[in-house]
């Protein structure tokens, strides 16, 4: 699939990919940023916008070395970019540590990968079909 994209800022780098086998894409951030401790967070602009496919979503992820290592999330854990938006993908990122976060020009900052999805219509119904976990939630399936 070949995907437009458009650099809004002029250091933006061109997402790529770290491996052959990976499933997302990498961002990467245009300036300098700092994340003091404990929740706080920084907005970073990636300077690309893409024209997803029509039929299609980007999912955007925090990156998991930025979790595991660091303690850095992204503020609403994924991202949604919808096909119909055209400005710049930009991340809010959540220092959940107590060690400051310092980004540069460059560093990856999330990741992301574009599916398919179908549009679902609606069905109003009295009854729905009976199941074995029936209406069981919140931890019902297990230990």
């Amino acid at each position: 699939m070949k995907v437009k994209i458009k650099k809004t800022i002029d250091n933006a780098k061109t997402p790529t990919y770290g491996t052959d086998g990976a499933a997302c894409f990498d961002f990467y951030a245009t300036e300098k940023a700092s994340i003091a401790v404990k929740s706080t967070s920084e907005l970073i602009d990636t300077g690309i916008a893409f024209e997803v496919p029509e039929g299609h979503v980007m999912l955007a992820f925090s990156r998991s070395g930025h979790g595991f290592k660091n303690g850095i999330r992204l503020c609403n854990s994924v991202g949604v970019i919808d096909s119909d938006y055209r400005d710049s993908v930009k991340v809010k990122l959540v220092n959940d540590s107590n060690i400051p976060f310092f980004i540069e020009p460059g560093d990856r900052i999330l990741q992301a990968m574009i599916i398919p999805v179908d549009r679902v219509e609606f069905d109003l119904v009295e009854e729905l079909s009976d199941t074995v976990r029936g209406t069981g939630g919140l931890g019902s399936t297990g230990k």
